[in-house]
């Protein structure tokens, strides 16, 4: 959501290939004009298109999508701004708010209100008199927990962040390195949010002392250590409680064969925090002019229908379709954490440090 540890079939185990390229970046000159005929798309590895969609765009716009992922959010925003005067494409999908400071502070794109922004819901709207960003998914980190295992322990589940430093909870939790993955960087954020500048460190300990456990990544802590999960079954994992995401649960109904009537895992709704993600035009973009047609596109109504059920996002068009399955087993967290931008950058470096010195040493 970076939203970026998306849930994919690759995190439920199940082999799900996410869309790499398409088109060919051979013949990029027209006959006319030299102009680039391929539009370039960077983005973190959880990118992923309907071929329909893909085919839909470029008959629409003449322009031949190709698309670079390069790893998680956090690399791929790094690797972006090195190469700013050089990029590798024309327009970076997947920054989100807790690493929009970074990118916009290192110049990394450059201005363009695409078409359509009126019809983005305004609650997602951020940098409006410069335009260098254009959101185009929303998504809930949320601790998400495993229905058959509370049931056979007898034991509620949490449903709040206060309720995972409580005694019975003691083992139970995996999250993710804030350091080195976005989902963990949200979770950390959310506490920030709910305790505030003077109490988050202290709910750190609380939830060390409650043995949380840290790894490194999203698919390791869902694939390896929840036992909620699909991989976490086929992994006998031991950890009923798990740092992911709000659509997790419809995303384990989806890939099931058979799909259940319910879906297996649930959502602590007390421990959401909201990411939004970003596309902008790169600064130096080779062919700026199939950078605009494609954010142009990004937030069209063919893009934002077809993105839930291939990203397990939500789009940020209004009036764009979501699939019932994430109506019935992951709406939207009613009143998620959230953190101004300008709050996450002036603070989230030294969070993460302090973080790190308290949780991992």
């Amino acid at each position: 959501m970076g939203i970026t540890k998306k849930v994919t079939v690759l995190a439920l185990g199940l082999g799900m290939v996410t869309l790499s390229a398409c088109g060919s970046s051979d013949g990029d000159a027209d006959g006319s004009g030299g102009a680039s005929k391929t539009v370039t798309l960077v983005s973190h590895n959880s990118w992923a298109v309907s071929k329909d969609v893909v085919a839909a765009f470029e008959k629409q716009s003449g322009y031949k999508l190709k698309v670079l992922e390069d790893g998680d959010a956090g690399q791929a925003v790094n690797k972006a701004i090195l190469t700013k005067d050089n990029p590798q494409g024309d327009v970076f999908f997947g920054v989100d708010n807790t690493l929009l400071s970074r990118a916009l502070d290192n110049g990394l794109f450059q201005s363009y209100e695409a078409k359509g922004s009126d019809l983005i819901l305004d609650e997602y709207r951020v940098d409006r008199d410069k335009h260098r960003v254009t959101p185009v998914d929303s998504g809930d980190v949320c601790v998400n927990y495993d229905k058959a295992w509370f049931a056979e322990h007898d034991l509620t589940p949490p449903k709040t962040l206060d309720d995972l430093v409580e005694p019975e909870y003691k083992d139970l939790l995996v999250v993710e390195n804030a350091s080195t993955s976005s989902p963990g960087l949200g979770f950390l954020l959310g506490t920030a949010a709910k305790y505030g500048d003077d109490g988050w460190a202290d709910y750190w300990k609380k939830l060390r002392a409650n043995g949380v456990k840290v790894v490194d990544g999203w698919e390791q802590a869902y694939n390896e250590e929840f036992s909620g999960s699909a991989g976490g079954k086929k992994a006998k994992a031991d950890r009923p409680l798990v740092v992911s995401y709000a659509s997790s649960p419809p995303a384990e109904v989806i890939y099931a064969d058979p799909k259940p009537q319910t879906a297996p895992t649930g959502v602590a709704e007390g421990t959401c925090f909201r990411q939004v993600e970003y596309a902008g035009l790169l600064s130096n973009a080779k062919n700026p002019e199939g950078g605009k047609a494609l954010l142009d596109f990004l937030i069209g109504k063919t893009f934002q229908d077809d993105m839930p059920l291939n990203m397990f996002v939500y789009p940020v068009r209004e009036a764009a379709q979501v699939p019932e399955e994430f109506v019935k087993f992951g709406p939207q967290a009613k009143d998620p954490q959230t953190m101004d931008p300008a709050r996450i950058a002036a603070n989230r470096d030294q969070w993460v440090k302090s973080w790190t010195s308290l949780v991992l040493k």
